[in-house]
């Protein structure tokens, strides 16, 4: 489906019924990735809407120059909320860059957003400014990695802590197909002219008193995980997890635990709102 809206026409996606959770994945990818690692949770967890979309400039939304900023991105989500979700509450689940957006939102929706689910975010947004860990690989299937094309393993190895076919797979079918379709002049435009907010988004009035789930990887070197501890405070129902043999695709690296997690902030929201 197509959501026109002044700044951008927004593809998206909606599966099942029940309470909007709105699926804002990061840079360059698209909305596949959110379905990849999100609809195996949800099929045993019914009562839920999602509502995956693709970013301006990423997967089917056409990027537009008036979107130059992370601000303008952040006025982009906001006015599909209000089209497509209208008042009612709804949880937010952001991936990356995404988890950035997301953390927009809760600072100007504190009151409609009913709970937060961070994978791998963004937390700072100028790179050279990050604490990130070195790269490291923990499991390699050597035999496997030299059967890939020269172009597979270029885009695979950097960033992949656990290099196995079934890794890789998900990378191919969840991940590359987003990052090949999506505008590289329009994002890299965002990234040099504002990527960081005009705000801070951690800096609430007062914490954010909602469940929340905020997953990081240990070896994680696109967003890392030291740079969470400052603002864990200001979510004190979020449940921080830094796992081991998991880098910035940990969804996929450590999708056992991603599971049980994700379904475990589910129930956490589901028992708040019953009270």
């Amino acid at each position: 489906m197509i959501c026109n809206l002044p700044l951008a026409d927004v593809y998206y996606e909606k599966v099942g019924a029940g309470m909007p959770v709105l699926m804002l994945h990061g840079y360059c990818p698209d909305h596949r990735l959110m379905i990849g690692c999100f609809e195996p949770v949800f099929e045993s967890l019914p009562g839920w809407q999602r509502i995956y979309l693709d970013l301006p400039g990423m997967g089917r939304t056409p990027g537009r120059p008036e979107v130059d900023s992370s601000d303008r991105m952040l006025e982009v989500v906001e006015a599909f909320i209000e089209r497509v979700i209208g008042n009612q509450p709804f949880l937010v689940c952001g991936e990356s860059y995404g988890g950035y957006l997301a953390r927009g939102l809760v600072y100007r929706r504190t009151e409609q957003v009913a709970g937060m689910m961070l994978l791998c975010p963004m937390l700072v947004a100028e790179h050279a400014r990050r604490d990130l860990p070195e790269y490291t690989v923990l499991v390699r299937d050597d035999k496997f990695i030299e059967s890939l094309s020269q172009p597979d393993r270029a885009e695979f190895e950097p960033m992949a802590v656990v290099q196995t076919w079934d890794v890789w797979l998900r990378f191919h079918n969840e991940i590359m197909p987003g990052v090949n379709m999506a505008d590289m002049s329009f994002l890299e435009a965002l990234q040099k002219h504002a990527y960081g907010f005009s705000f801070d988004p951690d800096a609430l009035e007062t914490p954010f008193k909602k469940p929340s789930l905020i997953l990081t990887g240990r070896q994680d070197t696109s967003t890392g995980y030291r740079d969470a501890w400052p603002i864990l405070e200001k979510y004190p129902r979020a449940t921080f997890a830094v796992l081991d043999t998991a880098g910035h695709n940990l969804q996929i690296e450590q999708a056992g635990l991603f599971n049980a997690l994700v379904a475990e902030w589910l129930r956490r929201v589901r028992r708040e709102l019953e009270v």
